[in-house]
């Protein structure tokens, strides 16, 4: 396998990609140039819409191709089309043969998030000190227990009461919401605008003998004693009025996907509806809840 990389702007992503696929490239991933810098910007969409954006305004795309020959006369091709212009080859670079199952197992070790409480891949032995576990693969949805966002906010579930109904919005795998029903919450709702996520989550609530109902983000009806939203701050920004609306009196708000930095911004997004404080931090990363 052979890797083509190129660096292109937001209005050339689509076409290059389009023709990276006529040109045989098995696979074409798109990713932001400024990732991890202070000029990295998130793209979203309305829940149920796609992203507003094709990609970034410097974005990096990798092309996956079978042969080297076939990488090269792609890059060349490409470079004489008009809409090649703005965009530049970064280079072809060969990809070892890997046994990429083993691989992708060995990157993801049991995860503690207290004491007793730990995420554990099917593959691993359960840990002696283990009293309370998530079996949980990687798979196409985002939460495998290791980022510091997902670990934050399954710490506060493992310490605090679950009420009757939880809702987790923006579930990805589902791993929220299969420790709310772990740690006592009746009626857990978890919902996603990827239906990726959706089967996601219903497998793994499934393999974790875990009572929960998951679906598409119009399918949460009603209150509920605690609201999980783990995505990002800018789509919490525009969820302020909708993730409240669910929040039952006397409930709690628990949102992450916070950077330090951005704290802020969101208290102020959510002032007209209640008083967001930082609840955990962790890596750069906070956790924010309220009580409704």
């Amino acid at each position: 396998m052979f890797e083509l990389r190129l660096m292109c702007p937001e209005n050339r992503v689509e076409a290059m990609s389009e023709a990276l696929e006529a040109l045989d490239a098995l696979s074409v991933s798109v990713e932001d140039a400024d990732a991890q810098t202070d000029a990295e910007v998130a793209l979203f969409g309305e829940p149920g819409m796609p992203a507003p954006k094709d990609g970034w305004q410097r974005s990096r795309l990798t092309a996956l191709f079978a042969e080297e020959a076939v990488a090269h006369h792609a890059a060349e091709l490409l470079q004489v089309q008009d809409f090649f212009e703005g965009c530049e080859v970064l280079g072809t670079t060969a990809v070892p043969d890997q046994d990429w199952v083993r691989l992708t197992q060995s990157q993801f070790a049991p995860v503690d998030i207290t004491p007793t409480f730990w995420i554990v891949p099917t593959w691993h032995a359960l840990p002696e000190a283990a009293r309370e576990v998530i079996r949980l693969d990687p798979g196409l949805a985002f939460g495998t227990g290791t980022h510091p966002t997902t670990r934050m906010c399954l710490r506060w579930i493992a310490h605090n009461p679950m009420p009757a109904r939880v809702l987790d919005y923006g579930c990805g795998s589902g791993i929220l919401a299969i420790a709310a029903s772990k740690f006592g919450a009746a009626h857990v709702m978890a919902v996603d605008i990827d239906p990726a996520a959706v089967e996601s989550t219903e497998l793994n609530a499934s393999a974790n003998e875990a009572t929960l109902h998951a679906g598409l983000p119009d399918q949460a009806q009603g209150k509920y004693g605690v609201v999980l939203a783990n995505i990002l701050a800018s789509p919490l920004k525009v969820l302020a009025p909708l993730l409240c609306s669910h929040v039952t009196a006397g409930g709690r708000l628990v949102l992450a996907g916070i950077l330090e930095r951005q704290a802020e911004e969101l208290k102020q997004a959510y002032a007209p509806y209640c008083q967001l404080t930082v609840s955990d931090t962790q890596e750069g990363w906070v956790l924010m809840t309220a009580s409704l």
